[in-house]
């Protein structure tokens, strides 16, 4: 169910730094099909087609991204026809948290499990283990309901929460709803429970106990708290709009207990759920592979044309356009740069979410190549991880301080052979990683892509993340006419690969050179070799490169992943000359001249009939209307720092920047969370509302998704609180009698209009 299942994954992925107290601020999507532009005739049977997938994954993903207000920074898609099998859909997020707001604790017997955030419904039962099956033709109409109905609003409630330093502080230890619902989240916090599943809040009536139990239902936390304490933490979260419910406490004795209906349903002691099963070992077989060598083309032109329409080095930003890169207002790159906003960047990187200014910043990547991979499993994760690490030094991040987080996809695991993929993976990371000295924590882990004979290729994507200042960050485009390109290459060994230390080496070279001012711009080769890189960079501000009668092809389309592409400063004479950037909008190389204007049209037409980017023409000229008042003077006292009301409604989404925004503009925000829960709650809303409203001299209603912008548009809700008498007649006093002003944005401008 592609809807369901990408808006669920982004997010399970937000709640699990959630459950560390961290607040996801960047997303990053690398996701898996077979080619969406064939036919739907050629569809395989009891299969979804290719296009119908990615199109809907893409917009389950965007719409759950897109509500809870978490900025997209890189959005890519990786092409095999081995994903036809199942298709791909990972990523990452970044998620910080102040280190004081942390507490990471042994429950004592005693303490209390609260429930929070979401109610639990039959959404989800059985999702883990459904996701982790191979399917078959059967799949399609039985497997539905194994996904997990999204919440964004709710969910963004939840990231509030625990924003709050009060409640984050009051916290012993916590856990996200995902796989296994109750029975894990809640099972996992402590050696010894027992839990009342009647206490858990339902969405509806009719659910047994083992429906209470194994639920996925989303966007739910469970939390261990000091019982001195359960007061105030639930009183902190009906201020953030959640409902919170005591369903457990710790016991003495190490066994889980279950109750429901007043009978004991599950008593199972700690020690069998500790052993994980019975000891299960296989034999692996790690089979030697070959190196991946695509052919290197006839001519420049043939090259540069058949890079630009490649699926895999084709444009994506009719894909990526669809999700928010700028929600948050804390991203350094735009997911593509230059001023004609055409070379996409190959890291994502976003100042930390503080309430005030920072120039610290956070960096990620990603590396991964399918068709290498599915030749050389080793090599596939060799390069997969220095791919990631180079991607970081090209945008001066560096890779000093960078840590790694592994994703792994394989076929359903049912001979030695088939084991052996994963081994060969796993010790060609794990070269990587000694020889680079970066680390891999945590990852996730799929042994389940095959539908009936059709296998994924062996796949493993390294994410690479590190931290950095604002300042050290430089984007990939070319800047100007007149400089000289170069390629730095590190060493290769005997099979081709780049050695470790030579690429750790380099990495740090291309990072001081942007550092230092020796480099505007560097590219990580990957697939499309140097000529990929040239490309690219040559689109964002449509600057020309007149390429070296010396350069070979070979060394022009090579996929020589290690090695970087930059554009240097006046005097750096570092690596070899590639060519000199021109003023003309074209590539040209042995009196072979290819416009660049023609090589972006193949690049930007390849998905456009998957994922549009430009407006249809002959749109009718909309009428202009305007209206010049007489100028208004009134004798107010000046106020040095003005109040700023700003409400946060359910599905409100960029409080956090609209406050900050205000901050630095020298006014006092006050962020004030409407309560919708219960008609009470509504009522004490109004009347807090009202209050502040009389102390303010500006009301803000920022962004976001209004209830889900449902039903029937946008904003409804907004319009029906601020339409309450008593509210109508505070704002209409702001406005006429103490000269106020009102702004909003997004769902906010909507309910005003």
């Amino acid at each position: 169910e592609p809807f369901g299942g990408a808006a669920t994954c982004i997010g399970g992925a937000i709640r699990d730094p959630l459950s560390g107290r961290g607040y996801v601020y960047q997303a990053m999507r690398v996701t898996g099909a077979a080619d969406p532009t064939r036919p739907v005739s050629e569809t395989i049977p009891g299969k979804l087609p290719q296009r119908k997938l990615t199109t809907t994954a893409a917009a389950g993903y965007s719409s759950y991204g897109n509500q809870i207000g978490l900025a997209t920074g890189i959005v890519d898609e990786v092409y095999h026809d081995g994903y036809a099998a199942k298709r791909m859909e990972i990523g990452a997020v970044v998620g910080a948290a102040p280190a004081a707001n942390v507490r990471r604790e042994t429950p004592a017997p005693g303490d209390v499990i609260v429930l929070l955030g979401g109610r639990t419904g039959r959404d989800g039962c059985g999702g883990a283990t459904g996701s982790s099956k191979s399917h078959t033709k059967q799949s399609l109409e039985t497997c539905g309901a194994e996904v997990q109905k999204g919440n964004a609003p709710e969910e963004r409630k939840l990231q509030r929460l625990m924003r709050d330093e009060r409640a984050a502080r009051l916290i012993k230890r916590c856990n996200d709803f995902g796989a296994g619902g109750v029975s894990v989240a809640i099972g996992e916090l402590a050696d010894g429970l027992s839990v009342d599943l009647d206490a858990v809040p339902r969405k509806y009536e009719g659910l047994d106990g083992t429906e209470l139990a194994i639920s996925e239902s989303q966007e739910r936390m469970a939390v261990v708290l000091d019982p001195k304490d359960v007061s105030d933490f639930i009183a902190l979260a009906e201020g953030e709009n959640l409902e919170a419910t005591v369903v457990a406490t710790v016991t003495e004795e190490p066994r889980l207990r279950m109750r429901w209906r007043g009978v004991e349903i599950v008593n199972l002691t700690r020690a069998l759920l500790s052993s994980n099963g019975a000891e299960k070992h296989t034999t692996a077989r790690a089979e030697k592979g070959e190196a991946y060598a695509p052919k290197t083309p006839d001519t420049f032109t043939e090259g540069m044309k058949s890079l630009a329409s490649d699926l895999n080095t084709c444009s994506k930003r009719g894909l990526g356009e669809r999700f928010d890169a700028t929600i948050g207002a804390a991203t350094v790159l735009m997911p593509y740069g230059g001023r004609r906003q055409r070379t996409p960047i190959q890291a994502m990187v976003a100042r930390f979410p503080v309430d005030g200014h920072t120039d610290s910043v956070s960096a990620m990547s990603w590396g991964f190549d399918p068709y290498v991979s599915e030749k050389s499993p080793y090599r596939g994760a060799y390069l997969s991880v220095v791919l990631s690490a180079c991607k970081l030094a090209a945008c001066g991040a560096g890779i000093s301080d960078a840590h790694l987080t592994f994703q792994e996809y394989f076929e359903r695991m049912t001979s030695e052979r088939s084991w052996g993929k994963p081994l060969s993976a796993l010790l060609g990371a794990l070269d990587a990683q000694l020889g680079l000295g970066l680390g891999a924590i945590g990852g996730k882990d799929s042994m389940s892509g095959s539908f009936e004979d059709i296998h994924v290729p062996p796949t493993l994507v390294s994410f690479a993340v590190s931290t950095a200042d604002v300042g050290d960050i430089v984007s990939p485009e070319f800047k100007k006419a007149g400089d000289r390109v170069a390629l730095l290459t590190p060493e290769y060994d005997e099979n081709g690969l780049p050695t470790a230390e030579s690429v750790k080496a380099l990495c740090a070279k291309v990072t001081d050179m942007l550092r230092g001012g020796q480099a505007l711009a560097a590219w990580a080769v990957s697939a499309g070799g140097a000529a990929e890189g040239v490309m690219k960079m040559a689109l964002g501000n449509g600057v020309g490169v007149d390429l070296d009668k010396d350069v070979s092809l070979d060394t022009l389309f090579k996929p020589m992943v290690g090695a970087f592409v930059v554009e240097c400063a006046g005097g750096c004479a570092e690596g070899t000359t590639l060519g000199v950037t021109t003023d003309a909008f074209a590539l040209t190389y042995h009196g072979e001249t290819v416009a660049l204007d023609a090589l972006e049209t193949a690049w930007e037409d390849k998905l456009e009939g998957v994922f549009p980017n430009r407006a249809d023409a002959g749109h009718e000229a909309v009428t202009a209307y305007a209206y010049r008042g007489a100028p208004v003077r009134r004798a107010l006292p000046a106020v040095a720092k003005p109040r700023v009301l700003i409400p946060v409604f359910p599905g409100t989404n960029c409080e956090y920047d609209t406050a900050r925004a205000f901050r630095l503009a020298g006014a006092e925000p006050e962020v004030q969370v409407i309560n919708n829960m219960t008609p009470q709650g509504v009522q004490d809303s109004v009347e807090r509302f009202a209050k502040a409203l009389d102390e303010a001299q500006i009301l803000f209603i920022p962004g976001g998704f209004s209830g889900g912008d449902e039903p029937d548009g946008s904003g409804k809700f907004i319009t029906a609180f601020l339409r309450n008498p008593l509210l109508s007649e505070k704002v209409m006093a702001l406005l006429d009698q103490r000269d106020g002003l009102i702004g909003g944005i997004c769902n906010g401008f909507q309910a005003l209009i």
